[in-house]
Order: C-alpha cells, then structure tokens, then sequence
C-alpha cells in the first residue's frame, strides 16, 4: 500500500480514463471502470485536455508522488494512521460541484481503505500538505469511528468536515483554511441552522437530502454543512483541548452538546 504510482498508469493512459480506473476495479468491488470513473470525477478528477495534461506534467516536475509518499509517512507516524493505498490524479481544470470550493486548486475524496487527491499546479507546495491534513484525517476519523458508511448521518458528515479542517488549522496554519470555513458571519451560520440542518441531522448518508445539505444547492446556501461544522469544532475547541488523536473518535454529538 502507500503511494500507488499512477503516475505510470497516466503516462500510458492519459487520454483513456475509463482504462485508468479499470487498474481500480479491486478496490472498488461490485462496481465498474465507468461508474468508478464518474464517481471520482464529481471529487475533481481529470478529463482529458491540454490544461489536464500539463496538470499531469506539473505533478510530474513537482514530484506529487514522493511529496505525497513523504506526506503519508509523517502523519502515519504523527497520528498512528492507516496504511492505505493513495491515488494521484490531475486536477479538473474547472470547478465542480463537489470541489473544496476554495481558490487554491485541489481536490480530493477519502473512504476508510483508500484515498485520492487531484492535484495541480502551485507556488506554495504547503497547500498538497493542506489537502493531505483534510483528507487523511477523514481516513483516521472513518477508522476511529467504525459505522458502515450507510449509517452515518448528516451531523456525522458535518462534523467530519469540521475536524479535518481544523486539523489543517492546528497542522499548517490558518492562511491554508479552506474558504468556507468563514464563509458565513456567526449571524448567518445561527440563521441557517435553524433554518435548514437543526431538524435534519439524523437523516442518513444515502438519503435525498442529505448531499444538498452538506453541500448546498438550491434553497441551501453553498457549502453551508462544511462551514457549520468548522464553525461548530472551532467554538468546542475554544472551551475543550485539542488532541487530533482524540478528534478520530469522539463521537460527533459531543461537539454538538456545545453548539449553543
């Protein structure tokens, strides 16, 4: 496990995709290359075109897999972390649905066995460690909690995206906070919750709701899970210490015992 070099698999399939994701069939049992495919292109996987590719090329003079190989072994040690396979992949060029929806050109989604970053190009290299934090703290959080992906709940998940960006804080500092962590005045976070996700947090991870919650969409203001739940961890952990190894398995109801 540990850094799969995709970069291979891209230097011989960039403009094939779908071939790509064949060599992930294993680690995505029951489904196929398509679906795979599909999946990982709402977290900002690449579509094949010029600016992709110099992504790739960039990846490639910037040594994303053994920056990211370094990465693993620090925080694996640090935070006594999973060993998982690591996927790298080019960057969407433009933004999706589903991005960090901040400004600073990365991507990325996480599962308890394996994790992807989509990644781009970058003055300041600290921002592959930024997303590394966020990703890789879900990891340890999704192994320290221990429920099937299909129980978790809309506060699970809104907490989940509050611990690993305050983790970025406590790790990189708050200049690599990805913007939706102060989208929203204190005002406007207290409206919003009572509006949309105080009579919601128990609604499961598959249910219709749930992603238009946590990401926004129509009625429900962008981003508005994520931002509540850095806004809920970040006012807990001014009246609580911070340990992240701790963060991996408090249950998420702890942090809301404080919300008010």
């Amino acid at each position: 496990m540990g850094i799969i070099r995709t970069d291979e698999w891209l230097k011989l399939d960039f403009d094939r995709p779908v071939k790509i994701c064949e060599r992930l069939l294993p680690n995505f049992k029951g489904q196929s290359a398509k679906n795979i495919y599909n999946q990982l292109m709402n977290f900002g996987m690449y579509r094949p075109s010029w600016s992709t590719k110099r992504n790739y090329q960039r990846m490639v003079d910037y040594k994303a897999w053994e920056q990211v190989g370094r990465l693993l072994q620090k925080y694996k040690s640090k935070w006594s972390g999973p060993d998982i396979p690591i996927f790298l992949f080019p960057l969407q060029s433009s933004g999706g649905f589903l991005f960090r929806q901040d400004d600073r050109n990365k991507s990325g989604v996480s599962f308890p066995d394996k994790m992807f970053l989509f990644l781009s190009d970058y003055e300041d290299q600290k921002e592959i460690e930024a997303l590394f934090v966020h990703e890789y703290h879900h990891v340890c959080r999704l192994t320290g909690i221990n429920k099937k992906l299909g129980e978790y709940t809309l506060l699970d998940s809104i907490i989940i995206e509050g611990l690993a960006e305050y983790a970025v804080l406590s790790t990189c500092g708050e200049e690599y906070l990805a913007n939706w962590c102060h989208m929203y005045s204190e005002r406007e976070i207290n409206l919003f919750w009572e509006r949309f996700l105080e009579e919601q947090l128990g609604i499961k991870k598959n249910e219709r709701d749930h992603d238009a919650l946590l990401y926004g969409g129509g009625r429900v203001p962008p981003l508005l899970g994520y931002a509540a739940g850095y806004n809920i961890v970040e006012k807990y952990y001014k009246k609580n210490h911070y340990s992240t190894k701790l963060s991996f398995s408090t249950p998420a109801t702890n942090y809301l015992n404080l919300k008010k």
